[in-house]
């Protein structure tokens, strides 16, 4: 079976390095075949994320590079379906809800090629989200959908999909994170910012909501100054953010620094007291490692990180994310446990169905 294994941006490549080493495990059933768009290209985004998952060079290189939504949308599909006129593909696999999985999506349908989403029925309900969007499309032509949690099982219900072809398999990115946290707890990140194991605060901003307003991401950055002065502060900054970012860091313990790679960023991430954050796998990561996560997003389409887990939604209000760090230092904050299924083992139950296919 030729399954073409789709990635584009940094989330891909830690939700599918586990996919592709499960595959590997049954080389005369599968043969996955890795197609990198180019949508993440650079080294800080792409390569090192190769090098740290352990996966392997992709067999086919798209290049799709910098450019609008639109204009990256348009380039993969216009790229893929011309790979997938070269190549024959048994099965599309893709990952997550980025602009790589809708648009390969697109084309595969297209070809006739079954799709299988992993990470489907996830909803925020937010659709200024371009993620949201990008999830909706590809579960509306999806063929098999492998779920993290219940909501999304109940959100493919909802939508009118066939419940046969929805499989409750648990997160893939926490097998990433488990196989890889006893390396990355070796590097003792923090030491390079000259701090202590649970001793400092985590930060990480993407999202245009907060970062393409530059009053916005100023007053964050304002907060995030005040809030330093009671626990020093680690802003791995997005290069989305950094074009916006604007006037002196006016506290010494805010500590500004370029992104990182997978190992680097999990072990700052394990030895955090804290992580601020307004990214979704991020939720899920300080989830699985039962680390307070303060979400800087009005929603989540990952509500068992609120529900069961560590994390608390807090929209817009500074001041309350002043007062969680507050109780997370005064140790009043909630104890989260870890999902069902989240148990390093979803890559071994996706290939378990694709098997039987």
């Amino acid at each position: 079976m030729n399954i073409a294994c789709i990635v584009g941006a940094r989330p891909n490549f830690i939700k599918m390095a586990p996919i592709l080493k499960e595959l590997a495990r049954h080389p005369g059933h599968f043969h996955p075949i890795l197609v990198h768009t180019g949508q993440h290209y650079d080294t800080k985004m792409s390569d090192v994320f190769f090098r740290d998952l352990d996966m392997p060079a992709p067999d086919h290189s798209l290049g799709v590079g910098a450019g609008t939504q639109a204009q990256q949308t348009g380039a993969i599909m216009e790229r893929f379906d011309e790979l997938c006129g070269r190549v024959k593909f048994d099965r599309l696999l893709v990952v997550g809800d980025v602009t790589s999985t809708f648009a390969c999506a697109v084309s595969a349908t297209k070809r006739g090629i079954p799709v299988d989403h992993v990470e489907a029925g996830l909803r925020s309900f937010d659709r200024t989200m371009p993620e949201e969007i990008n999830r909706i499309l590809t579960d509306a032509i999806a063929d098999l959908f492998f779920v993290t949690e219940p909501s999304g099982v109940a959100n493919l219900l909802r939508e009118g999909h066939s419940e046969r072809k929805i499989k409750l398999v648990g997160n893939v990115m926490i097998d990433s994170l488990l196989s890889h946290l006893d390396k990355a707890r070796g590097l003792e990140k923090w030491r390079s910012f000259s701090l202590s194991r649970s001793g400092y605060a985590l930060v990480t901003l993407h999202r245009p909501s907060n970062v393409d307003d530059g009053q916005r991401l100023q007053e964050i950055v304002a907060c995030l100054s005040q809030v330093s002065q009671r626990i020093p502060v680690v802003f791995p900054v997005h290069p989305r953010t950094r074009k916006n970012l604007t006037g002196a860091v006016e506290s010494p313990s805010l500590q500004l620094c370029e992104p990182l790679g997978y190992l680097d960023f999990v072990s700052l991430m394990a030895g955090a007291a804290l992580v601020v954050t307004d990214s979704g796998g991020i939720q899920e990561e300080t989830t699985a490692l039962g680390i307070p996560c303060l979400t800087l997003r009005h929603n989540t389409e990952r509500p068992i990180t609120v529900q069961e887990g560590t994390n608390t939604l807090l929209g817009n209000d500074l001041g309350q994310l002043v007062t969680m760090i507050s109780d997370i230092t005064g140790d009043k904050y909630k104890r989260g446990t870890v999902p069902q299924l989240w148990d390093g083992q979803s890559s071994r139950r996706i290939v378990s169905v694709l098997e039987s296919l």
